[in-house]
C-alpha cells in the first residue's frame, strides 16, 4: 500500500514567503521524495518563525494527517521546528512524520537532530545579537524608522 502524505511547508519571514524561493525548494524536495504524485494530499503552508509553537497551519496539517491516516511530510527537520521539546512532543503524539532530508530517521535520530537543531537556533540567536551589538557600538542606529508608524507604536504599547 502506498503511503499518503500531508506536506507542510514553512518559511520564517514575510520576505521569504513573498519571494517564494524557500517554499519552492521545499516543494521540490517533497516532489523528489514522493514517487507518485497521487500520494500527496493537500499541502499546508505557513509563514511563521520556527520559534513559535502555536502555528495554525501546522496544527491543521497534523489534524489532516491524523484524519486521513497519512504521514506528515516536511522537507527538512528545521522547517518543522528548532525546538527539541516541540519536535519530541510531535514524535510522541502518535502522528507519523518524515523529513525528506532524513527519511530513515527513527526515534533516536529524530531526538538527536532535534537537539542539534535547537542548538543551531541558539547559535544563530547569539550571532545575531553579537552582530547587532557590534553595529550599535560603531554608532549605527538600529531599527527602521519607517516602520515606526502610529499603528506599530500602539501595538508595542
Amino acid at each position: 500500500m502506498n503511503t499518503r502524505y500531508v506536506p507542510y511547508y514553512r518559511v520564517s519571514t514575510q520576505r521569504q514567503g513573498q519571494s517564494g524561493l524557500g517554499l519552492e525548494a521545499q516543494q521540490a524536495a517533497v516532489q523528489a521524495f514522493v514517487p507518485e504524485p497521487t500520494q500527496l494530499l493537500p499541502a499546508f503552508t505557513e509563514v511563521e518563525s520556527g520559534s513559535k509553537n502555536q502555528r495554525p497551519q501546522l496544527a491543521a496539517a497534523i489534524a489532516a494527517a491524523r484524519e486521513q491516516g497519512a504521514t506528515l511530510l516536511i522537507a527538512k527537520l528545521d522547517r518543522l521546528s528548532r525546538n527539541a521539546g516541540f519536535i519530541l512532543t510531535l514524535r510522541d503524539s502518535g502522528v507519523s512524520f518524515v523529513c525528506c532530508d532524513m527519511p530513515d530517521a527513527n526515534t533516536l535520530t529524530v531526538g538527536l537532530f532535534a537537539v542539534i537543531a535547537q542548538h543551531e537556533r541558539e547559535l544563530i540567536s547569539k550571532r545575531t545579537k553579537d552582530a547587532l551589538a557590534a553595529k550599535k557600538a560603531r554608532g549605527a542606529v538600529l531599527g527602521t524608522p519607517a516602520n515606526m508608524t502610529s499603528v506599530a507604536t500602539e501595538k508595542g504599547l
